[in-house]
């Protein structure tokens, strides 16, 4: 990063209640991109994720799941239960610009950390919050997870054949989908206030997140009451190959039916087979026969067979290999640090590229309460004004 520059958040401060994966991603970003995000965890425990997938004494030490989720953070180990704590923490909140939560809807107001207590104290404040179905409505208080908001959102429901079994997406999806969209409300309100002198409050929902990412298919349903899923598609699919497995996607061409039959050697079946209707009641035959075709020879020769023809096509892959090639170096999507206890650590960078602020781990993933003294310190030493603008 050039000398002196400045990162757009820079001199914004943020609360960070969060733990799991809908907060922390969205708290991470804020870091990223210049936010002083103090983290505040339980004493003992800390955010759950320091403990998942190993023992606690080595979680906390070493974690790839933490560290996915919390560099360019402070870590202040506080019991906000004790009345010292507490107190503590409102003192915090006081010179905050965001706080920022992802408890069931109303725990913070329990702790008395509700909108209302704060924004009488500090006008500015934006208060930032993610739950699983909203604050609101007949599942408010239903605990939210991303494997629940993929069931009842009708995302569980899409495949790619309806004779398949129904499965779980294995990629925590709405709670990535739901920070994200909680970074874009926390930077509009952040502008907003910038223009009003008033803070607001932000809330998202894995629920409304899931529904939002069905967009297409949602209008569709809403208009013509028909399913839309573009994986069923007469001429896309996965394909075993010699050696692996590609996708095909055999759309946004005048004829793909021809193409692909020229790709693989076949004669022309696109006169017998002009449309999308006439090519989806033989899909099973169509896809039998592309499947057959692709077997013979490896995933690289069939690649360069469907790009002649400027085919949608890509090869299946495992993460490992993925976070391997040139394009992912390139993109610098793999980010490297030295642990202070761990030593050298890589994790996935973000993938918001700013010419003037290059991303950097200005901050390691802090270890539980590591920062809780110098936070302290410094909210002693500080005589900061209530904020009114950004």
């Amino acid at each position: 990063m050039p000398r002196n520059a400045q990162l757009p958040l820079d001199g914004i401060r943020v609360i960070d209640f969060t733990q799991v994966m809908l907060g922390p991603c969205a708290t991470q970003m804020l870091g990223d991109l210049g936010a002083d995000v103090i983290k505040i965890e339980r004493p003992g425990q800390g955010d759950l994720s320091r403990n998942v997938f190993g023992s606690k004494t080595q979680a906390q030490v070493n974690n790839p799941i933490f560290y996915s989720l919390n560099r360019n953070k402070r870590s202040v180990e506080i019991d906000v239960r004790e009345e010292k704590g507490r107190t503590a923490v409102l003192e915090l909140l006081r010179t905050a610009d965001v706080v920022v939560s992802n408890f069931r809807p109303g725990v913070m107001e329990k702790l008395g950390f509700g909108y209302a207590a704060l924004s009488a104290v500090n006008p500015g404040i934006i208060f930032a919050s993610g739950s699983g179905f909203g604050p609101t409505g007949p599942y408010a208080h239903k605990g939210g997870q991303d494997v629940l908001a993929q069931a009842m959102t009708g995302v569980m429901e899409h495949r790619a054949d309806p004779s398949l079994p129904r499965s779980i997406y294995p990629t925590a999806l709405c709670d990535y989908t739901a920070g994200m969209h909680l970074v874009q409300g926390v930077l509009a309100a952040l502008i907003a206030r910038g223009r009003t002198g008033r803070g607001q409050q932000v809330h998202v929902s894995l629920y409304d997140s899931m529904i939002a990412m069905q967009m297409q298919e949602a209008a569709y349903w809403l208009s013509e009451q028909e399913t839309l899923n573009w994986a069923a598609m007469p001429l896309t699919g996965v394909f075993e190959t010699s050696d692996g497995a590609l996708v095909l996607v055999g759309a946004f061409k005048p004829n793909p039916l021809r193409d692909i039959c020229a790709a693989l050697g076949i004669e022309d079946l696109s006169p017998t087979y002009p449309d999308y209707d006439a090519q989806m009641a033989v899909k099973p035959e169509l896809q039998g026969l592309f499947r057959t075709h692709f077997a013979s020879n490896t995933t690289a020769y069939w690649i360069g067979r469907l790009e002649e023809q400027d085919l949608l096509c890509a090869p299946v892959r495992s993460l490992g290999e993925a976070l391997k090639d040139p394009q992912t170096i390139e993109n610098g999507m793999v980010a490297d640090f030295d642990h202070p206890v761990h030593g050298p650590v890589k994790v996935v960078a973000t993938p918001v590229h700013l010419s003037d602020a290059p991303f950097a781990v200005r901050r390691t993933p802090p270890r539980l309460g590591e920062h809780t003294q110098e936070v302290l310190a410094e909210l002693a030493d500080e005589a900061r004004p209530l904020k009114a603008s950004a």
